[in-house]
């Protein structure tokens, strides 16, 4: 293994990890309302924060299946990766612009730095088995969701403080604090993205690399179709996909209804804002604990016994009453949160052809992104029918148990067997190909 590469590709985690947990968390959604849509009456305000993150979560969506197969081509996810960091750094950047009722430029940048994250988390994610062996990968990408809790935690501590005593950082008002938050996201990205932008792997090109953008776009969309067709080839795969379409849409759901749950039954900013803080700092060393267990006992184990605690989390939050239930259950959602997105992340490695991560990471963006609708509106409609979120949050058993189900029917190892036989067979016409051209030529 590369030791430089792999050390690169832990920190970039630490590195986007501020945007996810500064900007998309805590920071945007009050910037958002009280400054970019000050002039639009709340409930407006909050609609057209909606409509933006699915707006750029469906660029994301179409633009990265495409993107991987161009990435898996050419044999350069590290290129790929640094275009859309790049993309995200500066629209993050162009927050501390935004001025009162500059909410259609606000929303751009939301698009845009969406983009910028979403879609170089697909090449980043995809360069897994190009940087280590499968024996490895449990523990390796523990490491790198573990190194983005405490990376976004440090600094989000420090984006608190800027808010809410600007006096300290030479500001004036807290609103130049938040302005001053984003710089420093954006600066902190940039800055820690440099180890991957200088170490990441390359593989040998296709033998179908086309001469043209024109002929990548061609060949791209040939093998998207190919990646439809063939996905039947894999079905422990597909059950994967299938098993991470309920329980990673029952995660997601808790991220972004969590801090509205909590506001919902009495619970106050502050707290809600520290508790987010405890779970990237409680997140750190259970990711990693738990990371050592998959990598010894098996990263499905590791994943059901998370999605075991995920059930007991919604249980718990049906009856939670006051702020200390939220910190109680914030630090469980720290424990398993990391591990099950990082062992998710090491079995799909294991069960794709190892030449075509890009592509298959792409499709597992986009199929994830138009799963996840479907939590959110479960979660609103049945309190809507009740009049309670407490009915809501416990709706959301139904995801975790179906997920667990469906995850209990994988046989791993299998489908590694598939996945290894496709890249050998790859390999095989590939050679084919290229003794053809050398015949004809």
């Amino acid at each position: 293994m590369n030791k430089k590469a792999i050390k690169a590709w832990i920190m970039y985690d630490w590195a986007n990890s501020a945007y996810a947990t500064t900007v998309l968390a805590a920071v945007l959604p009050v910037f958002y309302a009280s400054v970019a849509a000050a002039t639009l009456d709340t409930d407006t305000a909050a609609s057209y924060l909606a409509y933006t993150h699915s707006i750029g979560m469906l660029c994301v969506a179409l633009l990265t299946p495409l993107l991987g197969t161009l990435a898996d081509l050419s044999g350069r996810k590290g290129d790929f990766l640094r275009i859309f960091a790049i993309i995200g750094v500066l629209a993050t950047l162009g927050f501390s612009a935004v001025g009162e009722g500059d909410w259609l430029l606000a929303s751009a940048l939301l698009i845009i730095s969406t983009i910028g994250f979403a879609g170089g988390n697909t090449f980043y994610d995809a360069m897994l088995p190009d940087l280590v062996p499968v024996e490895r990968r449990d523990m390796i990408s523990s490491k790198g969701y573990a190194y983005g809790y405490i990376g976004g935690g440090l600094l989000f501590a420090v984006n608190m403080l800027m808010i809410q005593q600007p006096g300290w950082f030479g500001m004036s008002s807290t609103l130049a604090g938040t302005r001053l938050a984003f710089i420093s996201v954006s600066l902190w990205w940039l800055l820690f993205s440099i180890p991957i932008f200088r170490h990441a792997p390359r593989r040998p090109a296709s033998p179908d690399l086309p001469g043209s953008w024109k002929g990548y776009a061609a060949v791209g969309v040939r093998r998207l179709r190919q990646t439809f067709r063939q996905m039947r080839r894999f079905p422990q795969l597909i059950r994967m996909l299938v098993a991470f379409w309920f329980f990673n849409d029952g995660i997601n759901t808790i991220i972004l209804m969590a801090t509205i749950y909590g506001t919902s039954i009495g619970i106050g900013t502050a707290d809600l804002m520290l508790a987010l803080l405890l779970t990237q700092f409680i997140g750190f060393p259970c990711t990693l604990l738990l990371g050592a267990w998959a990598q010894r006992w098996g990263a499905k184990r590791v994943l059901i016994f998370s999605l075991s605690v995920y059930i007991c989390i919604v249980i718990l939050g049906y009856f939670m009453t006051q702020a200390i239930h939220f910190y109680m259950l914030a630090g469980l959602v720290g424990v398993v949160q990391g591990v099950s997105q990082s062992t998710a992340r090491s079995m799909f490695s294991n069960l794709m052809p190892a030449g075509r991560t890009g592509e298959y990471f792409g499709f597992v963006n986009i199929t994830g992104k138009f799963s996840s609708i479907f939590g959110p509106f479960v979660f609103g409609y049945v309190g809507q029918i009740t009049g309670s979120t407490r009915w809501g949050i416990l709706s959301l058993i139904f995801f975790f148990v179906a997920g667990i189900a469906v995850l209990l029917t994988v046989n791993v190892q299998k489908g590694m067997q598939d996945a290894t036989f496709a890249d050998e067979e790859e390999g095989r016409k590939g050679s084919v190909g290229t003794l053809l051209g050398k015949v004809q030529m």
